[in-house]
């Protein structure tokens, strides 16, 4: 009789700190409560994120993922119900993922991809450059879903985005690339004070979407779109024919962790105070039932295409 295979069982290549939450370290609590099984690749391992004064620690190289991936393989471990991959700092690093990912796939054909296109924010990058192209042209098409920002999807499509027009314009492109679904985590909103993300999804030639609003907090955090990426991926697998709502308890699921993080940074810098990298680190355990169980407050809109 055929052993069943596990249809919660993902493996994450990003990056990872020992103290704080970026990465690895941001997504696979979230991922886990849910009841997945997590197995992580650390693209990078540093002490803490790089907002601090320091930051060091050592750099996996294409090489050493082959040797991480060929384990897994040759001990028939290799199945996997989803791929996430989010931060990856070089060239070579990137292609030794696209093989990655075509072997997954010929181990499960039905392995659902996420990748979050991390390239850099506000108009700067903090990666190589030449990782876009590769991006594009080479790992976008292989993905189910990606969920880029929206300087990552202006790159991505070529379309400079200035209004929910161009915001859908640059989305259909990447859907031309072969993506299933696409959300942009956040652009600014016409509503002061307000961001938005965009949802859309192709099936059978078929496209949907939807939009939802959220508060745009007054602090910096770091993590956030690694958080995002997971959530995303579970609650988008938990309603697979429903991305507005995966996308509704995603951001709500957030806004909670985002503002016990802001209230608690604020008290322990004082008033009048900036708080500090470490005083603003994603308070994820202590937001644990909201990740589980997320009170639905962001409300989406349908789109009409």
């Amino acid at each position: 009789m055929a052993v069943a295979q596990p249809n919660k069982r993902i493996l994450s290549i990003q990056s990872h700190v020992v103290s704080g939450y970026v990465g690895n370290k941001a997504a696979t609590f979230p991922m886990q409560i849910h009841g997945y099984e997590v197995d992580t690749i650390n693209s990078v391992q540093l002490c803490n994120h790089t907002g601090y004064n320091v930051f060091q620690g050592q750099v996996l190289n294409a090489n050493e993922l082959r040797v991480l991936s060929d384990g897994l393989k040759a001990n028939d471990i290799n199945y996997y119900s989803h791929l996430l991959t989010g931060y990856v700092g070089s060239k070579s690093f990137l292609k030794e993922v696209i093989q990655v990912v075509k072997e997954l796939r010929e181990t499960n054909p039905n392995i659902i991809f996420v990748c979050d296109p991390v390239m850099g924010d506000h108009g700067k990058f903090y990666v190589p450059e030449e990782l876009m192209s590769i991006y594009r042209d080479e790992l976008l098409p292989l993905a189910n879903m990606i969920t880029p920002n929206q300087f990552e999807a202006e790159l991505l499509s070529g379309q400079k985005i200035t209004d929910e027009k161009s915001a859908l314009d640059a989305m259909q492109r990447l859907h031309e690339k072969g993506v299933q679904t696409v959300v942009l985590s956040s652009i600014p909103s016409e509503t002061n004070g307000m961001l938005v993300s965009y949802g859309t999804t192709v099936i059978d030639g078929k496209k949907t979407g939807c939009k939802v609003e959220y508060p745009a907090l007054d602090c910096q955090f770091t993590g956030t779109g690694d958080l995002f990426s997971a959530l995303l991926l579970v609650w988008s697998h938990k309603h697979p024919s429903n991305l507005q709502l995966a996308l509704e308890k995603t951001l709500s699921g957030m806004q909670a962790v985002l503002q016990r993080t802001l209230t608690d940074a604020q008290e322990l810098a004082g008033a009048g105070n900036k708080p500090s990298p470490a005083q603003r680190e994603l308070r994820m355990v202590q937001s644990k039932a909201d990740l589980e169980d997320p009170k639905v407050c962001m409300k989406g809109v349908p789109l009409q295409f």
